[in-house]
């Protein structure tokens, strides 16, 4: 339990992050897209560079999806409230996701559907990537406030369910890129389990408990 000074404290940052805009979020995404392309050409990622390009975009995008599985968490065991920044968050782990995307299709694979196809029904970590991709695709395309209204509140939240199952394909989409048993992806696979599981209503977490 927080205790009367901390939740002070979590009060008054709450109060200055509602007079914060979450705008700057989009901006800063598309500085990061444009910086690391430029890094990609200007050769700091030899001597693959489109596989570097490809990573760079993957693993940020992978980075917001967590950031946004954990806002729920944190309002319910820590009292922070980051919610109004969700969408944004969200929104940019899509943009991430699409150039990570875009970099494969053109780039790497050259518009080769063909290959393209026979390598996402074959190769699991593109199988994975793909699958978390499609699913993303929904909720990005109903995070704005006419199709929030036009679907109502129950099914939009019904259908941003679909962030749990992506966020885990997109974890292990980053641990089949690795390949063999490395420390970093195993972490990130780590969190997204964690971070679902702290979203548990507490009556299954009792139930859970209980059980063991």
């Amino acid at each position: 339990m927080l205790g009367g000074a901390n939740k002070r404290m979590i009060r008054n940052i709450n109060q200055r992050l509602r007079r914060l805009p979450s705008w700057p979020i989009y901006l800063v995404t598309l500085a990061l897209i444009g910086w690391h392309f430029h890094l990609a050409l200007s050769g700091a990622y030899r001597p693959d560079p489109v596989r570097m390009l490809e990573l760079e975009y993957g693993l940020l995008s992978l980075q917001l999806l967590i950031a946004t599985l954990a806002i729920t968490p944190l309002k319910r065991f820590a009292g922070l409230n980051l919610v109004k920044f969700r969408r944004a968050l969200g929104l940019s782990a899509f943009l991430f996701a699409l150039a990570h995307l875009l970099v494969w299709v053109a780039l790497d694979m050259q518009f080769l559907f063909g290959q393209m196809l026979s390598d996402i029904l074959k190769r699991p970590y593109i199988t994975f990537g793909m699958a978390a991709f499609v699913l993303m695709l929904p909720l990005a395309i109903t995070s704005n406030d006419r199709l929030i209204r036009r679907l109502g509140g129950v099914r939009w939240r019904r259908l941003h369910r679909l962030a749990y199952p992506l966020a885990l394909l997109a974890g292990l989409h980053f641990v089949w890129v690795r390949k063999g048993v490395q420390v970093e992806p195993l972490v990130y696979l780590g969190l997204i389990a964690l971070l679902l599981a702290l979203r548990l209503p507490l009556s299954r977490w009792r139930m859970v408990k209980n059980a063991s």
